[in-house]
C-alpha cells in the first residue's frame, strides 16, 4: 500500500533530480569552464543566461513535494488524488494560456516599435540631406554677410543723425556767447544772473537728452554733452565761489550780507531742481542730484573745524594753555552770537542753523581739546583743562551766555568730552598731584631730620608741649589738593583724598625709617643728637596731631573715622618713637635673679618716664609712654625668667620663688597704678598667671593649667612652655610630652585687638652636651 502511494505520487509530482529543468524554446545547453577551470553547462541563446529558472524550478518542486507529504499521509486521502491531479492540471492550463498571451502581446508592442524606429531612421537621413544642402547654399554668402554690417553700422548712425537733426532747432537756441557772458559774470560775482544763465543752458541740455532718452538713442548723447562740455567749468567755476563765500559767511554777515544772501539763494535753487528731478526718477541729467546744502554745512564744520585757533600749536607749559583756553571761549562765544543775530537772517529757518553751528562748534571744540590731552601736560594743564571742560564750557561766561539763551541749549551738545575720558584725565591729574606731594613730603622730612640734631630744643606750642612744624605743613599741604580738586568734581576730589591718605602712610614709613636712623647715630655716640630724647617727645606729639588731623582730610564735613590702614601705620610710628625712648631705660634696666637688688633697679628705671618726669609730653602721648614702659618691664621681667638659669631643686625653692614673683609683680603693679595706669591696661597679670604655673604643687594638673594659660595669652609657644616646665624641676619626660601634645591638638588664635607679650620673648635653645665618642651621649 505504502509503495503505491509513493508511486503514485511520485507520478503526480516528479522529483526535482528526476529529470532537468525545461528550457525554453530555442534554447541549447553548451559545455563552458568557469574562472576556476571547472566545466559548466549553460543555457545559451545568443548567449545568455538563466540561471534563476533552474533556481525557481527546485523550489517550486520542494514545495509541491512538501504539499504533497502533508495531504497524503494518510491512506484515505488517496481516493481524493484524481481529483487533486485534475484541478492541478486546469490550473497549469490555465497559466500556460495567461503565459502565451502576455508573450504574444509583448512581440506585437516590440514589432511596432521596430517599425517606428525605421521610419525615424529615414527621416533622419532626409533632414540631414537637406542640412547639407543648406550649408553648401550658405557658404557663399560670407561676403554678403560682411556688407549686411556695414549697412547696419550706417543704419544705426543714420538714425542717430536723424535724431540729432531734430533737436538741432534747439540747439541752436543757445547764443554762442551765453558762455562767456556768465564766466564774466562770475568774475564780477553777479551771482544770481550767472546762476540764471547756467540753469538756461542746463535746461537746454537736459531736454535735449530727455528726448534722446525717451527715443532711446542714449549713444547719441555722448554728441550733445561735447557740444555743452562748457557747462561744466561753468558749475565748477560757481561752485568754487559759492563754497569761498561759505567760508567766509560769519565775516560777511557782518560786512556785506548780499553775497552772502546770493550764495544761499543759489543752494536753495539748485535743491528744488534736484528735488523735482528726483521726484521724476524716470531720467537724471549727469551732475544730477549736486547735493549743494549738504555741501553748505560741510563747508561750513570745514571753516570752523580749520579756524586759526583750533589749528594753531598750543603752548601746554606755562602760561599758554590758560591763554589759549581764554581765546577760545572769546572767539567762540562771539562767533555764536554773530550767527544768533545776523547769520539766521540770511538763510532759510529750515537750515536750523542755531542748533547745527553750536553742535559744529562743540564737535570741533571736542576733538581739539582731545589733541590738547594727548600731549604731556603738567598738574596745572590738566587742572586747567578739566576745569574749563567741566565748569566754564557750560558757564554764563561761554555757552550759557546770556545773550545765547534760550536758543542755545547746551544740554542738548551733551558732555564736550567722554566720561571716560574725564576719569582718563583725572587719574593723570591724580599721578601728578601725587608725584608733586611726594616730592614735597620728601623734602619736608628731610627739613624734619635736620632739625632733630640741632643744639637747640624743639619748639614748643601755647600749651608747652614740644612739636615742629611737620604736622601742620603736612596736612596743610594735603588739605589744599583736596580742596582744589573740589573745584573739578567730587569724583576727583575722592581721588585725591584716596591719594592723600596713600601718601600720608606711605609718609610715616618714611618717617619710621628716619626715626631709626637718628637712633642709630644715638648709639654712635651718646652725646648726639643733643636733644635726642625731647625730639622723640616732639615726633610723638606731632604723630597725636596727624592723628587726630586725618578725619578733617575726608571731603565730608562730618568727622570719620581713620581708615585702618592709615591707623595702624600711626600706631607703628608711635611705637617706634616709643621704642627708641624706652631704649634708654634698657641701658639701666637689667633683671637677673642673681642680683638681689633688681627690684630698686626696676623702679628707678621706670620712673624717669612717669608724667611728672615729662611735662612737654601732651597727656596721651605721656600715657603712651607710661603703657609701653610697663610691657617692656614685664617682658624684660619674663624674659629674665626664661633665660634657664636655674631650676627649682624642690618644694621650698618652688616656694621661694612663687613668694618672690608674687612680691615683685604686686611691687610693680602698685607703682605703676600710682603713676596713672588703671590695673586693666597692664600687661603684669602674666606674670601672676606664670607663679601659678610655677607653684601648682600636683604635676598631674599640669595640663589643665596650661591650656588656661594658653586660652589667656595665644602667643605662648612650645619653648616657652618648656622653659617653664624646666624651671619647675620635677616635671617628667612622658609629662612634658604630653603637655606639649595637648598644646599641638588645641592651637589658640589671638582675639582682636590682643596685645603680644610672648611672641618678642625669645627662649635660649638648651645646651647640648659634648661628646667625643660615638657612643650614646650621657
Amino acid at each position: 500500500m505504502c509503495g503505491a502511494v509513493r508511486g503514485a505520487v511520485r507520478g503526480a509530482l516528479p522529483w526535482p533530480r528526476a529529470r532537468p529543468a525545461r528550457l525554453p524554446q530555442g534554447w541549447a545547453l553548451e559545455g563552458a569552464q568557469d574562472r576556476t577551470g571547472q566545466d559548466r553547462t549553460i543555457p545559451v541563446r545568443g548567449r545568455p543566461e538563466w540561471p534563476e529558472a533552474e533556481k525557481a524550478e527546485k523550489l517550486a518542486r520542494g514545495a509541491a513535494l512538501k504539499w504533497a507529504s502533508g495531504v497524503f499521509y494518510r491512506p484515505e486521502k488517496l481516493e481524493a488524488l484524481g481529483q487533486y491531479r485534475s484541478r492541478e492540471t486546469k490550473r497549469n492550463n490555465s497559466i500556460q494560456a495567461r503565459l502565451k498571451s502576455t508573450v504574444q502581446s509583448y512581440l506585437e508592442g516590440v514589432s511596432a516599435g521596430l517599425e517606428q524606429l525605421r521610419a525615424a531612421a529615414e527621416e533622419v537621413q532626409s533632414v540631414r540631406r537637406e542640412l547639407g544642402a543648406a550649408r553648401w547654399a550658405l557658404g557663399g554668402s560670407a561676403e554678403r554677410r560682411q556688407d549686411l554690417q556695414r549697412m547696419r553700422a550706417l543704419m544705426a548712425e543714420h538714425v542717430q543723425l536723424a535724431s540729432v537733426v531734430k533737436v538741432l532747432p534747439q540747439l541752436f537756441s543757445a547764443p554762442v556767447p551765453v558762455f562767456s557772458r556768465t564766466l564774466e559774470l562770475l568774475h564780477e560775482q553777479h551771482l544770481l544772473e550767472a546762476h540764471a544763465e547756467l540753469m538756461m543752458l542746463e535746461q537746454l541740455r537736459d531736454d535735449v537728452l530727455f528726448q534722446l532718452h525717451l527715443r532711446g538713442l542714449s549713444s547719441a548723447q555722448a554728441t550733445v554733452l561735447s557740444y555743452f562740455r562748457g557747462l561744466q567749468e561753468l558749475n565748477e567755476s560757481l561752485a568754487k565761489q559759492l563754497w569761498g563765500i561759505v567760508g567766509r559767511s560769519l565775516q560777511l554777515v557782518r560786512e556785506d550780507p548780499v553775497l552772502f544772501v546770493s550764495a544761499v539763494r543759489i543752494i536753495e535753487r539748485e535743491e528744488k531742481i534736484d528735488d523735482a528731478l528726483l521726484l521724476d526718477a524716470t531720467f537724471l541729467p549727469p551732475g544730477r542730484p549736486k547735493g549743494w546744502r549738504q555741501k553748505f554745512y560741510h563747508v561750513l564744520q570745514e571753516t570752523i573745524t580749520g579756524s586759526r585757533l583750533l589749528t594753531a600749536r598750543v603752548d601746554t607749559t606755562g602760561p599758554g594753555l590758560s591763554r589759549h583756553l581764554a581765546a577760545l571761549q572769546r572767539e567762540v562765544v562771539a562767533e555764536l552770537l554773530v550767527v544768533k543775530d545776523l547769520m539766521v537772517q540770511c538763510v532759510p529757518a529750515h537750515y536750523n542753523i542755531l542748533s547745527i553751528c553750536p553742535a559744529m562748534y562743540h564737535q570741533a571744540l571736542s576733538s581739539h581739546l582731545q589733541d590738547i590731552l594727548q600731549e604731556d601736560l603738567d598738574k596745572q594743564g590738566l587742572f586747567l583743562l578739566l576745569e574749563w571742560v567741566l565748569h566754564v564750557y557750560q558757564s554764563p561766561e561761554m555757552m550759557g551766555h546770556p545773550g545765547l539763551l534760550p536758543e542755545v541749549d547746551v544740554s542738548a551738545l551733551g558732555p564736550l568730552i567722554s566720561p571716560d575720558l574725564v576719569d582718563q584725565t583725572e587719574r593723570k591729574y591724580v599721578v601728578k598731584v601725587k608725584a608733586s606731594v611726594l616730592e614735597w613730603m620728601q623734602r619736608t622730612l628731610e627739613v624734619e631730620f635736620k632739625e632733630w640734631f640741632r643744639e637747640e630744643e624743639p619748639e614748643t606750642d601755647h600749651q608747652g608741649f614740644f612739636q615742629s612744624a611737620l604736622p601742620v605743613i603736612v596736612m596743610q599741604m594735603l588739605s589744599e589738593n583736596i580742596r582744589v580738586a573740589s573745584l573739578i568734581t567730587a569724583s576727583l576730589q575722592q581721588k585725591v583724598y584716596g591719594m592723600a591718605l596713600e601718601e600720608l602712610e606711605a609718609f610715616l614709613g618714611r618717617l619710621r625709617e628716619a626715626l631709626v636712623q637718628c637712633g642709630k647715630e644715638h648709639q654712635k655716640e651718646r652725646a648726639v643728637p643733643t636733644h635726642y630724647v625731647p625730639y622723640l617727645l616732639a615726633t610723638l606729639n606731632n604723630s597725636l596731631a596727624l592723628s587726630s588731623s586725618v578725619s578733617s582730610l575726608h571731603p565730608d564735613t562730618a568727622p570719620r573715622e581713620v581708615p585702618a590702614s592709615l591707623q595702624a601705620a600711626l600706631d607703628r610710628t608711635q611705637r617706634k618713637a616709643c621704642q627708641l625712648l624706652l631704649e634708654e631705660l634698657l641701658l639701666d634696666l637689667q633683671v637677673g635673679w642673681a642680683v638681689a637688688s633688681a627690684w630698686p633697679c626696676i623702679c628707678s628705671s621706670a620712673l624717669p618716664f612717669s608724667p611728672q618726669r615729662t611735662p612737654r609730653a601732651r597727656t596721651r602721648v605721656q600715657r603712651l609712654l607710661l603703657t609701653e614702659s610697663e610691657r617692656l618691664v614685664t617682658s624684660q621681667y619674663v624674659r629674665a625668667l626664661m633665660q634657664r638659669r636655674m631650676v627649682c631643686r624642690g618644694q621650698e625653692e618652688r616656694g621661694q620663688l612663687c613668694r618672690r614673683l608674687l612680691q615683685d609683680a604686686t611691687q610693680l603693679r602698685e607703682l605703676f597704678q600710682g603713676l596713672g595706669l588703671d590695673r586693666s591696661q597692664q600687661s603684669l597679670e602674666a606674670v601672676f598667671a606664670l607663679r601659678e604655673l610655677i607653684c601648682l604643687k600636683d604635676p598631674a594638673l599640669l595640663s589643665l593649667e596650661v591650656l588656661g594659660f594658653i586660652t589667656k595669652y595665644p602667643d605662648v609657644s612650645d619653648e616657652h612652655v618648656s622653659s617653664l616646665l624646666d624651671l619647675r624641676g620635677d616635671v617628667s619626660k612622658e609629662l612634658r610630652h604630653m603637655v606639649l601634645e595637648m598644646m599641638a591638638q588645641h592651637p589658640q588664635a589671638p582675639p582682636e585687638g590682643y596685645q603680644s607679650i610672648f611672641s618678642t620673648i625669645l627662649v635660649p635653645a638648651p645646651e647640648l652636651p659634648f661628646c667625643l665618642r660615638k657612643g650614646k651621649c650621657a
